[in-house]
């Protein structure tokens, strides 16, 4: 899965709005510190920087999109973080468990 598709698969799976305009347009401006919340932003700047990727359009795999997750992850399991960020990074998650899912029942049939 290509890194837009699993950012798409996110929007369109995850509970929060984590678009910010059209698809491209949010990673933009989470690349550019610039999304409307701030906390989705980070959490998608960080899944895109943490990854090594250079274009929106390489493959990504799960364990490597989770594992990019990890430092925000951390943060806000701490006792003085915001419960909503800790959720949040959570729904992400489970919507990146989701879409590799979807994705492997799709290969299978």
């Amino acid at each position: 899965m290509t890194f837009i598709e699993l950012l798409t698969f996110i929007s369109t799976h995850s509970k929060y709005d984590i678009t910010d305009g059209d698809i491209n347009n949010t990673l933009t401006v989470a690349l550019e510190g610039k999304h409307k919340n701030a906390v989705i932003g980070d959490i998608i700047a960080q899944m895109y920087k943490n990854s090594g990727l250079t274009d929106t359009n390489a493959e990504i795999e799960r364990a490597l999109a989770i594992k990019t997750l990890g430092p925000i992850r951390l943060f806000y399991m701490k006792d003085d973080a915001p419960v909503e960020g800790f959720r949040l990074v959570e729904n992400i998650v489970h919507a990146i468990d989701g879409a590799f899912n979807d994705e492997a029942m799709r290969l299978k049939a």
